[in-house]
Formats: C-alpha cells, sequence, structure tokens
C-alpha cells in the first residue's frame, strides 16, 4: 500500500544550516498495516510523514501509494487519497463553520463538484450516526461552530473527517501530544476503532512510547534520519518499554535522549 525507496531530504542545503533530515529511508507498509513511528527530537520521523503527504520535495528516491508513484504529485493532489490529523486540535477543520458542514466538507472531498450545497437529510442522518461513535454527544450538536469544541472534541471530529472516505493510507503527526492525558486516552481508543474496523493503513507518529508499544502490528524507531528499529507482530506484542530502551542503546551505541518519550 505503502512503498518509500532510497527517500534523502535535507533542508537548507549548503549553509550552516544544512540538516540532513532523511537518509536513505526504505520504508514498506502492507494494506492494513498499523505502524506506530517513534524517535527522539530531529530524528526524521515527522518530516518522513510530511515527505509521504507532499508538504516537502524529496530529493531522492520515490513514494508509491496503492500503486500509483505520487513522488512528483504536489500535496493537493494527494489529498484526495490521504486522511490526515495533525497535533493541533485547531489544525484540520474549519473553525467558523458548523460541524455538519466540516463533515459535509469531508464527505464530498474527491468527488465530483456540483452547484448543489445543500446537506440532505440521508448525509445529516449519516453524519449524526457517525458522530454517535465518538461518545461526545455531538451528534446533538450539527450546527454549532467548531470554533466552540474543546480540543479534544476537536481532535475527535478531526479523526472521523480524516477516515470518513476509507483514505488509502491515513497519517498521523503526534495527534493525541496537545491534549490533556484522560482526552488522549479517548482519542487514541477512538483511533485504533476506526483503523481497525475500517482497515485502514495508517502510519502514527508519537512521542509515547508506551502508545508506540500498544497499539499497531508494527513499531519503527528512527534516529538521525534513518530507521534504527522496525518490530513487528509478536515481537512488537512481547515489547516493554524497557526492552525498546536496550535494543535502541544497542543499536545505536546511544542513550535515548528524550525524556518526553521516556516519561510520557
Amino acid at each position: 500500500m505503502l512503498s518509500v525507496s532510497r527517500v534523502y531530504k535535507t533542508f537548507n542545503i549548503g549553509t550552516v544550516n544544512e540538516k540532513k533530515a532523511l537518509k536513505n529511508i526504505c520504508l514498506h507498509l502492507k494494506e492494513g498495516d498499523f505502524v506506530t513511528l517513534i524517535g527522539g527530537n530531529g530524528s526524521g520521523k515527522s518530516t518522513l510523514l510530511n515527505c509521504i503527504a507532499g508538504v516537502y520535495d524529496v530529493d531522492e528516491g520515490s513514494i508509491i501509494i496503492d500503486g500509483a508513484d505520487v513522488t512528483k504529485i504536489p500535496e493537493h493532489k494527494r489529498a484526495g487519497i490521504l486522511g490526515r490529523v495533525f497535533q493541533d486540535p485547531m489544525v484540520g477543520t474549519a473553525a467558523n463553520m458548523g460541524i455538519e458542514e466540516n463533515l459535509a466538507l469531508a464527505y464530498r472531498r474527491g468527488k465530483k463538484r456540483t452547484f448543489k450545497w445543500g446537506i440532505t437529510n440521508k448525509e445529516r442522518e449519516l453524519y449524526k450516526e457517525m458522530l454517535s461513535q465518538l461518545g461526545l454527544g455531538l451528534e446533538n450538536r450539527l450546527s454549532d461552530k467548531v470554533g466552540l469544541l474543546s480540543g479534544g472534541q476537536r481532535q475527535a471530529l478531526t479523526l472521523l473527517m480524516a477516515t470518513l472516505n476509507q483514505p488509502k493510507l491515513l497519517l498521523l503527526d503526534e495527534h493525541t501530544a496537545a491534549l490533556d492525558p484522560k482526552t488522549a486516552v479517548k482519542v487514541l481508543e477512538l483511533t485504533n476503532k476506526f483503523v481497525t474496523e475500517g482497515n485502514l493503513t495508517t502510519l502514527m507518529v508519537t512521542h509515547n512510547m508506551r502508545d508506540a508499544i500498544k497499539y499497531g502490528n508494527r513499531l519503527i524507531m528512527m534516529h538521525d534520519g534513518r530507521i534504527l528499529l522496525d518490530i513487528k507482530n509478536e515481537a512488537k506484542q512481547k515489547l516493554t518499554v524497557e526492552d525498546l530502551l536496550q535494543r535502541f542503546g544497542q543499536a545505536s551505541g546511544e542513550e535515548f535522549a528524550s525524556d518526553r518519550a521516556l516519561l510520557a
């Protein structure tokens, strides 16, 4: 479903601020894979996600999604096959529009545009049914402006919008990092529900080692622009934070330096 082959990305080439963010990245995801991606600050995990989404052009290599080479395709054209949820709950929705209007935008993404905008009763019932899955009472607030919602409510709505049309690939960029612990747990549970029930191929960047171990069928750790560890299936199920830190040290020759990831 996703094939990243020999990808390199360097920022500020030829300057004192030159940064080799990605170095010969090779990553292949099968349909239905739920991969958690972890690493310290500057390891390249968010850069990789942004290259896949088309935010950044790659210097070398190729990116193929569902058999189509998207390496040179701009971000807005990839949006039709991707679902994305960002770290900031304020990104991904239109704050001055109602909940049902935001859902309508997501539901109609990639479909043929017409002069007809009005939301049909059939659509409205669909939105209510989907919102009820969140367990936040939003199905009774369809006309409320999204800007009035709490961060957790908004992030749950953004997650629903991102998965509404069964994207070929779902990208989650630390989408619970800005939430309080209780709300983060709720959003992660919803994430697991939508990904599992929809069999969505998913790449989730997280700073939390425990979440990286708990969710998904595969864990990847990056360090200094490279993939350092790739742990799958049964080996991942048996993994502990202590095991992960030990394996990181053995592979990198360093101690893991991100207290944020360790303590979360």
